[in-house]
């Protein structure tokens, strides 16, 4: 049985409204035998994901299809959790499922290219995300697919690139600035980031991770994290190698007090990245409020 048309109307306005809580509170009262629909229990996997509730979206998607066997929706709501909780084998057999159903799913291809990416296997990623674009060029999810594909390269410009037609094409869409401001971030241009991650949480305010990124972003800005861009833009092992090799460099060739100064600089902007970062987030946070 499925759940009355009203049910599903008012449950779908509450997600577009970003409040999963009462969208569960309303499936949640349901009749048993119509709340593992298939269409209620693929609702009820939209709630959980909003609030990041992964565990749960692979028991729902699991629960519905005991319930209404072999679905689509369903095992791509099944995949994406079990990808999102570390389980890549699971995911990939049941985006594999979804797919001998509908084979040019655009959800299912782009959903299977994600799982594949984090694999490492950036060639099939990247096949799989062309039989999409091939149904649908200018669907988000290829976007966001093209994206991931471009990053998992090592293509960051490309990754770039893509995310702002992705936000020129969606500009009301989330999860289009989010990646922007995420490839900014790990470009290292941390104004072009935070401008991405603030326009995420204004347009979905109830994604607390979007308003979270921002803040940091919003704390890098400040002067005084300045001196700390090259961890922000290489990470920290890196800058810490890079700095290691130098001294020891500088002693090899004979110029052991010129490495000895070095080594104090490096202590001390060590110390300073341990103390000032959480001193500036606390100022930020203050004045965010």
């Amino acid at each position: 049985m499925t759940a009355p048309e009203p049910v599903l109307g008012r449950v779908q306005a509450l997600l577009m409204a970003g409040r999963p809580d009462q969208a569960l509170a309303e499936l949640s009262a349901l009749p048993p035998a119509e709340a593992v629909g298939s269409v209620a229990m693929q609702l009820r996997c939209a709630a959980l994901v909003q609030m990041g509730r992964w565990p749960e979206v692979s028991e729902a998607a699991r629960a519905g299809l005991a319930s209404t066997g072999p679905d689509p929706g369903l095992l791509l709501w099944l995949g994406r959790a079990e990808h999102e909780l570390g389980r890549s084998a699971i995911a990939e057999r049941a985006l594999l499922d979804g797919l001998a159903l509908l084979p040019h799913d655009v959800d299912l291809l782009c959903a299977y290219a994600d799982v594949c990416a984090a694999n490492g296997q950036v060639d099939k990623a990247g096949k799989l995300v062309d039989l999409a674009a091939a149904q649908d060029p200018h669907s988000p999810v290829v976007y966001a697919a093209r994206v991931q594909v471009a990053y998992a390269r090592g293509d960051d410009k490309a990754a770039q690139r893509i995310s702002q037609e992705f936000v020129a094409a969606y500009p009301e869409n989330p999860a289009a600035h989010a990646l922007l401001g995420g490839i900014s971030a790990a470009r290292g241009q941390v104004g072009a980031a935070y401008a991405g991650f603030r326009q995420a949480a204004a347009t979905a305010p109830a994604e607390h991770s979007f308003a979270e990124s921002a803040l940091e972003l919003k704390a890098a800005q400040h002067p005084l994290m300045w001196p700390l861009r090259p961890v922000l833009r290489f990470g920290a092992l890196k800058v810490w190698i890079a700095a290691i090799l130098l001294i020891f460099g500088l002693r090899a060739i004979g110029l052991a007090p010129l490495g000895g100064l070095l080594g104090l600089c490096w202590l001390v902007y060590c110390i300073y990245s341990w103390v000032v970062p959480p001193l500036v987030r606390r100022w930020v946070r203050r004045a965010w409020r």
